[in-house]
């Protein structure tokens, strides 16, 4: 059996994952928060295991919980699929109620966290997980709220390593986003027995970053991430590329840390004449490397401007989207548009 594993995005929702890390060999894991992005998630999940060879799934989600209408659209769309699905639901979000009541597969405790709940429910399934216990009370504590439990502290810690685990683009790097805040988690979990564990826990996040990023020599943390991020870029920059009257340019959605990462990815790859980012806000943020004019293409496409290697500008019509492609189409018919109209 494979596992399609849909969590939340937030502490509890990752060490749902950890657990389940723990429990199966073949996991596919995707990561949601509230509203229209668990739709297309699950519409992403249902495609992945047609393409898949595997012939029995497990639809595995935690710490979310479902409408009405998304549980009776997920199970239509297993009904019809011509593999065998089967769904899993294990949260403790209050408003999934009437979820519960409707369907078996939905097991909801508003007692315990969701982590809790997966731990516990794997667990008397036999699985070998008993030496997360500690780790799993932690999780609990803080995500509840227990700020009496000895654990609340270190739980506040390791609640703010995911939460500031934003190095690594969730939409253009889903499987390395994960990696990342897996092995945070997991090297955390050695000060578990640690006196005075939050302080120094606190004290090592910085080192835990830069051990993932780190591939050669030491560096700062931004420019061991700038280099991480050009060679994933770099290896996916067909598919993220646009065109614009003959130039060549890459874009990418909320990448962070502009400047650097897109002068690396110039330098690295000169093939290419501009690096273009956009954000859920709609800003434009371009960089050239002397072969293209950003700030005349920022002022043509998006009423903006600049330097000529050092621009921005804002994308008024632009919908924002939880999907890649969504986004780059929006992007590049602009541009396509723009080279009509002088």
């Amino acid at each position: 059996m494979k596992v399609f594993h849909l969590s939340h995005i937030d502490l509890d929702g990752y060490s749902c994952q950890l657990i389940a890390k723990r429990c199966f060999e073949q996991i596919n894991y995707y990561n949601s928060n509230y509203g229209k992005e668990i739709d297309q998630r699950l519409e992403q999940i249902i495609r992945d295991i047609e393409r898949d060879i595997h012939g029995e799934n497990l639809v595995l989600i935690t710490d979310l919980n479902l409408t009405l209408q998304q549980a009776k659209k997920l199970v239509k769309m297993a009904d019809e699929s011509i593999k065998d699905i089967d769904i899993l639901l294990l949260d403790h979000h209050k408003t999934g109620a009437d979820c519960a009541k409707k369907y078996d597969w939905y097991h909801l405790d508003v007692k315990r966290c969701a982590t809790k709940i997966t731990y516990d429910y794997f667990l008397e399934k036999g699985f070998d997980i008993s030496s997360m216990e500690k780790y799993v009370d932690v999780v609990n504590a803080v995500d509840i709220w227990l700020s009496d439990s000895e654990y609340f502290e270190l739980g506040k810690v390791y609640m703010r390593i995911v939460a500031g685990a934003r190095e690594v683009n969730r939409m253009l790097f889903s499987e390395t986003n994960s990696a990342y805040i897996f092995d945070l988690l997991e090297n955390a979990q050695e000060y578990l027995n640690v006196e005075d564990a939050h302080i120094k826990l606190d004290n090592g996040v910085h080192g835990l970053k830069k051990s993932f990023f780190r591939q050669d020599a030491d560096n700062t943390l931004e420019n061991l991430v700038a280099h991480f991020i050009v060679k994933m870029l770099t290896e996916k920059r067909d598919e993220l590329t646009i065109t614009f009257n003959g130039y060549r340019g890459i874009l990418t959605y909320s990448i962070g840390n502009t400047s650097i990462i897109g002068n690396e990815f110039l330098v690295k790859n000169p093939d290419f004449d501009f690096f273009m980012d956009i954000n859920g806000r709609k800003n434009i943020s371009m960089r050239a490397n002397n072969k293209a004019d950003v700030s005349m293409i920022a002022k043509k496409l998006f009423n903006g401007g600049g330097h000529a290697n050092a621009s921005g500008g804002r994308f008024d019509d632009f919908k924002d989207s939880f999907i890649y492609d969504v986004i780059k189409e929006q992007v590049q018919d602009i541009m396509t548009i723009g080279e009509n109209y002088e």
